[in-house]
């Protein structure tokens, strides 16, 4: 037991014997008398001594047992945090792509079921990095994980509370950018494209490496139905390949 907590406990104590003492004599001395007896001598002594010895004691134990409760309960709620901020980390790792940073596949799905949910409407791009296996044979897989990294950073600038960004496997990743018409989604898909294409970086052998990547899109209106939206744009970043890549098809 700390001094502090002992010279609390001392002086809950002190107080609650001179209570039961004034309360004992204011007793005895109303009681006493009615009975033809008077509050003297032993009884006296009695009437004083009694309250002390039994209620010094007894709250020394009670308000340190008090305290020892008290403690118990504050370790018990910090416990709790600790547990609650540790929940609230795994879930937002198990929700993060291990290369980028950004959302995974599940994550980004969910989320725009949530904006369906929620009555969003905006603009789904789908963009997929240009000869990545190029890219991996040519520089060597650690490249190609740069590669990968650069996109992730650039779409996590376009992230906010309604927009989010995710990689759906491999080299294709998805970002909803929500409240836009359809020259607004054409302009951002044109920005971000321009942005991939301004990348430059060096591989391990410290070769110049320029990528490049090809964008479908898709206006998805309020209520959408997320699957056929990526179907759309999955189809519409088809033809953006097939056409020669780098390039929005909307």
């Amino acid at each position: 037991m700390t001094v502090v907590l002992m010279r609390r406990v001392i002086q809950k104590s002190l107080l609650m014997g001179l209570l039961s003492i004034v309360a004992s004599l204011a007793l005895s001395f109303a009681i006493v008398p009615l009975l033809g007896g008077q509050v003297a001598g032993a009884g006296l002594f009695m009437t004083i001594f009694c309250p002390l010895a039994i209620s010094i004691p007894a709250s020394a134990f009670h308000f340190s047992q008090s305290e020892k409760i008290r403690r118990a309960e504050a370790t018990t709620t910090e416990a709790l945090q600790k547990l609650a901020d540790a929940y609230d980390a795994l879930r937002f790792q198990s929700r993060r792509d291990g290369l980028t940073g950004i959302l995974n596949r599940t994550a980004f799905l969910e989320d725009l079921e949530a904006a369906r949910q929620q009555g969003v409407a905006g603009a789904l791009l789908f963009l997929d990095l240009d000869y990545f296996k190029s890219i991996n044979d040519r520089y060597g897989h650690a490249t190609g994980d740069e590669a990968l990294r650069c996109i992730g950073r650039i779409l996590t600038r376009y992230q906010s509370q309604s927009d989010f960004a995710g990689r759906l496997g491999g080299e294709e990743f998805g970002l909803f950018q929500s409240d836009m018409t359809f020259e607004d989604m054409l302009d951002r898909s044109e920005e971000i494209r321009e942005e991939i294409t301004s990348v430059v970086f060096f591989s391990p052998s410290g070769s110049e490496v320029r990528i490049s990547a090809s964008i479908g899109a898709c206006l998805c209106k309020p209520g959408f139905d997320p699957a056929g939206c990526l179907k759309a744009a999955d189809e519409n970043l088809f033809q953006a390949k097939a056409l020669g890549r780098n390039r929005v098809i909307a």
